[in-house]
């Protein structure tokens, strides 16, 4: 594998770390006290091509490749985790599973507008009784009429409710299968649900730990009606669907992760070098150099481990395993970053208006979305062929 970025690559890096720094980075305190999503800075994503980094030219995208997504969400996540992961969920959960499993007909629909970031998509997969267990889904979705009648509820689902949220992919029960052992296991399928739809309701934003400004909602379906043709793939392959697109979308948020990481490392190593103390800098003490210099070695774990596994989904070859390697890695990189980091800047560490503060607010979640540490230990351990 080769580490080293391709000049469209390191340029694509380069003018995504601008934006950041002159354009996310001086308004991130403003908005995360108001608690909204900046749709002004989600307008300039846009026009940036940045939602459509890996979708072809004829659906509005930039023709790139994943590693592309990766890195532009990496550099968000050094300032910004909220906004990160707009981009990474509006991508690989929203839009992504159109370009994967729809029809022509939903691709050119859908496809256009949300790679433009005219639009958002949401992925309603967790319910409160089926997070990691899926399997225990209670949405049901039945064919009335030539309709799809859905009914149930859904959590936690990122860019559900923001102004320009056009659409959000439902996971639901449509029926039942006999197994040969007589057990009966049910059969989960994918339906779009565009938005503005009679029934489905956005219920009021969730009062969270961090992450303030990613817009993240539950949700409410009652006898919400959309045409047949709105099943997303094939009838019953929701739950193998939604898989590969939790695999892929992995890679992008372990690419989040390592943001979040190497943001505690930078504003570590500024405060070092210009915090005073009994006549010199902290950074002149060797426990603090070798603390920072620990936090950038995680965060280079966790760079290369994402690398890894979007190279081997570049290739077409098997990335499980990777994937979930590279998640588990740098969510815990993430995490023991921002708690050194806030250490590091002591009491100015504790205030809000420090990035480092945020990403101590905002980096337990990176333990926990899009598949908890336990379930990529489990993942990686099957991998390994153990049942465990």
């Amino acid at each position: 594998m080769n580490i080293e970025l391709t000049e469209e690559h390191q340029r694509i890096v380069d003018e995504v770390h601008d934006f950041v720094t002159t354009v996310v980075a001086p308004a991130a305190y403003e908005y995360d006290t108001q608690r909204r999503l900046p749709m002004e800075i989600i307008a300039q994503m846009g026009e940036r091509g940045l939602f459509g980094l890996p979708f072809p030219v004829e659906y509005g995208g930039s023709g790139r490749d994943y590693l592309s997504l990766c890195l532009a969400v990496e550099q968000l996540a050094r300032v910004d985790q909220s906004i990160a992961v707009t981009l990474e969920a509006g991508v690989g959960l929203g839009a992504m599973p159109v370009y994967r499993f729809g029809t022509d007909a939903q691709r050119d629909e859908f496809l256009p507008m949300l790679a433009r970031g005219e639009a958002l998509a949401g992925f309603g997969l967790t319910e409160a009784e089926a997070g990691s267990d899926a399997g225990a889904t209670l949405t049901n979705a039945r064919v009335e009429n030539g309709e799809w009648v859905i009914n149930g509820s859904k959590q936690f689902i990122t860019n559900s409710g923001t102004p320009i949220t056009r659409l959000v992919t439902i996971t639901a029960v449509t029926g039942e299968n006999t197994r040969p052992d007589g057990s009966i296991k049910k059969e989960l399928s994918t339906i779009l649900v565009p938005t503005p739809t009679e029934g489905f309701t956005v219920e009021p934003a969730y009062d969270k730990v961090g992450w303030h400004t990613s817009d993240t909602h539950p949700l409410t379906l009652k006898n919400v009606r959309v045409p047949e043709a709105n099943l997303l793939g094939e009838r019953g392959r929701g739950y193998a669907n939604f898989l590969k697109i939790l695999d892929e979308g992995r890679v992008a948020f372990a690419a989040l992760c390592t943001g979040a990481a190497q943001g505690c490392v930078d504003e570590a190593v500024a405060y070092a070098k210009t915090r005073n103390v009994f006549g010199r800098n902290i950074g002149s003490n060797q426990y603090i150099a070798f603390k920072i210099a620990r936090m950038e070695a995680r965060a280079m774990s966790a760079r290369m481990a994402y690398y890894a596994a979007a190279s081997k989904l570049h290739a077409g070859k098997p990335f499980k395993k990777e994937a979930s390697i590279a998640k588990l890695i740098g969510s815990e990189a993430a995490m023991d970053n921002a708690r050194d980091a806030a250490q590091i800047w002591g009491g100015y560490g504790f205030l809000n208006e420090n990035t480092v503060a945020r990403h101590y607010r905002d980096s337990k979640i990176l333990e926990i979305g899009e598949g908890t540490s336990e379930v990529q230990l489990m993942i990686i351990a099957r991998e390994l062929g153990f049942e465990a």
